[in-house]
């Protein structure tokens, strides 16, 4: 599902840190090596055909990597 988050994450919540990840290794191969977490937070966001919504996101986050892998788990409104 493409999207684009508009604005500010909000309510940031840490779900999984290192070894917790199951995708521990692929986000390794893929992005390199780093302290890994996987978050969720709510934000809004803009859909590929225009709509706009709030939306819990889930993402990956290293240090000196960045924000990888968005994905909406479920719409707020």
């Amino acid at each position: 599902m493409n999207f684009e988050i508009i604005g500010n994450i909000q309510e940031i919540e840490t779900i999984a840190v290192g070894g917790r990840i199951r995708d521990i290794m692929r986000l390794r191969k893929q992005y390199g090596y780093g302290h890994w977490r996987k978050l969720k937070g709510i934000a809004t966001v803009r859909l590929a055909d225009g709509r706009i919504g709030m939306a819990e996101v889930h993402w990956y986050e290293a240090h000196g990597i960045g924000k990888r892998k968005f994905k909406i788990k479920r719409f707020l409104d």
